[in-house]
Order: structure tokens, then C-alpha cells, then sequence
């Protein structure tokens, strides 16, 4: 029997609402732990709840039978008895924003049925900010808040032939400045909310044009999400990697990823994401 993975993601995602309601603050949001996460980030009280309320669905299915490995992006990777599926979590992708009290901070779970971005087969995206729930089966199409994202929705373009809203994550400002070129060639405007699972859906709604990061990016951020852009069809590629799914689902971080409404501005802003990881 397959295990219950969306029912597992909304508890896991309903208690961490509650915990950041409990946790309103700036000030109480901003407490660490005191360690560093496997990914490499220094790890927050709310990080490490938001991840004891993950795991606590999955040990649930594991006592139900499910068997698994999860790549977290606090713990690493953890043993559930199965390493040919794959659970990646990232228990919110965009901490700077959520312990900030700013819009756009989510909860990411993806589960694949092999090592890769390809062999993701189901993406659960809640963003707290806005209050989304975005969720995708492979070969199912992909759903906001329940309603199912039209795929052939396409792209806006400026009188000039630039995408008009084109979404940037890992904005460290210098990497702007070695991408300002290419930005300027492909976009019209930009947009920098954040995230990438957040940046990646609102690319599978049609709100963004398109979205790349300016660096590497890790699995944890965007093996959910990628895949809902693609059920909700959009197209996506990890452009360092020989294939354009080919991005392992580890920790690394192996390369940029680019997503866009179509195959031309796919390759478009891959133009932008053409840097070094």
C-alpha cells in the first residue's frame, strides 16, 4: 500500500503553524540553536521544531510500514530502511524570512523513487505567508490550495521580447552584480521573495514568468517544487548537470536551477544561470 504522503505533509505542515503562531516574534524567532545543520546553515529553535514536527510524520509511517530515506537539510540523511526512496525536506525553505515575520517562508517535502530530480513523484509546497498548500503527483498535473494549475498557461513578454516578471534567488549581491548582463538581456523585472520552493510555484501559477538562481542550489530547496512546476506545465533544468533533471537529491549543492513557462525562456534565463557553482 503506498503510504499516505500528502496526509503526512499537512499534519506535519498544520504543526508547524502552530508553532510559528506560538512564536510571533522577532525575537523569538531569531533564537539558535547553537549548532549547524547538515546543510550548513546555523540551525534556529523554530528550524529544529519545524523538523521534530516532519519527522514525526514520517517515523508514523514508518511504523505503518512505509520504508524510506530522508535527506533532510538539518539532519542529513537518515535510514527508514530503504534507500531507493527518497524523502527530501527542507523544513522551511526561506529562515531569514520567516524569522524576520516576512511573507514567503514554506515547508518542502518531496518523494522520489530514485536518486535524481527525475525520479521525484510527489511535491508538497506550504508557503505560511500566503497561506498555499502546492501539491503535485507525477503525471497527475499539480493543484493550489486544491484547485488544479491550468498547463497551458504561458508566459508575458514586454514589446521588446523580454520575459515582463522573472523571479532571482541566492541574491548574494555580487552574484547580481556577475549576472546583471544576461538579467538585463532576459527580464524585464525582477523578483526576489526569498525562497526557491516558494519562487519555483509561483512559476507553476503563471505569476512569475520565470525564475533562476544566480548559484548552486541544494535538493532540499527545490526537489518539491520542480516538480509541481513541471506538472503544472512549466519546464525546468539544472543546467550544470548532463541531464536537465539530473541534480542528485543529496545536500550539495550541484547547480543553478532555472524554470519557465516555456522551452524558450528556459533557455533564455539559462543564460543567466551559465555561472560556476
Amino acid at each position: 500500500m503506498t503510504p499516505d504522503w500528502l496526509g503526512a505533509a499537512r499534519r506535519a505542515a498544520q504543526a508547524m503553524g502552530a508553532m510559528l503562531a506560538e512564536h510571533p516574534t522577532i525575537a523569538e524567532r531569531v533564537v539558535e540553536t547553537g549548532e549547524r545543520g547538515e546543510g550548513g546553515d546555523r540551525t534556529l529553535e523554530i528550524d529544529a521544531a519545524a523538523e521534530r514536527a516532519v519527522f514525526a510524520e514520517l517515523e508514523r509511517l514508518h511504523d505503518g510500514g512505509a520504508r524510506f530515506t530522508v535527506v533532510s537539510e538539518e539532519r542529513g540523511s537518515v535510514d527508514y530502511g530503504d534507500a531507493g526512496v527518497v524523502v527530501v525536506v527542507d523544513p522551511i525553505d526561506g529562515s531569514m524570512n520567516a524569522k524576520r515575520g516576512m511573507p514567503h517562508h514554506a515547508l518542502s517535502i518531496a518523494v522520489a523513487e530514485g536518486p535524481t530530480m527525475a525520479d521525484v513523484v510527489f511535491g508538497y509546497v506550504r508557503d505560511f505567508g500566503p497561506a498555499e498548500e502546492w501539491v503535485a503527483w507525477r503525471g497527475r498535473g499539480a493543484a493550489l490550495n486544491g484547485a488544479r494549475l491550468d498547463p497551458a498557461l504561458g508566459e508575458r513578454r514586454t514589446g521588446d521580447g523580454k520575459l515582463e516578471l522573472v523571479g532571482i534567488e541566492s541574491a548574494d549581491p555580487r552574484w547580481i552584480r556577475d549576472s546583471v548582463e544576461a538579467l538585463v538581456e532576459t527580464s524585464h523585472r525582477l523578483r526576489a521573495i526569498g525562497t526557491i520552493a516558494s519562487t519555483l510555484c509561483q512559476v507553476a501559477g503563471a505569476r512569475l514568468d520565470g525564475m533562476t538562481t544566480l548559484r548552486s542550489c541544494r535538493s532540499v530547496d527545490a526537489a518539491a517544487a520542480q516538480l509541481i512546476v513541471r506538472e503544472a506545465g512549466g519546464h525546468v533544468a539544472f543546467t550544470a548537470c548532463a541531464e536537465p533533471l539530473g541534480a542528485p537529491l543529496d545536500l550539495a549543492p550541484h547547480s543553478p536551477v532555472v524554470a519557465a513557462r516555456t522551452p524558450a525562456g528556459l533557455r533564455e534565463l539559462s543564460t543567466v544561470a551559465r555561472l560556476p557553482p
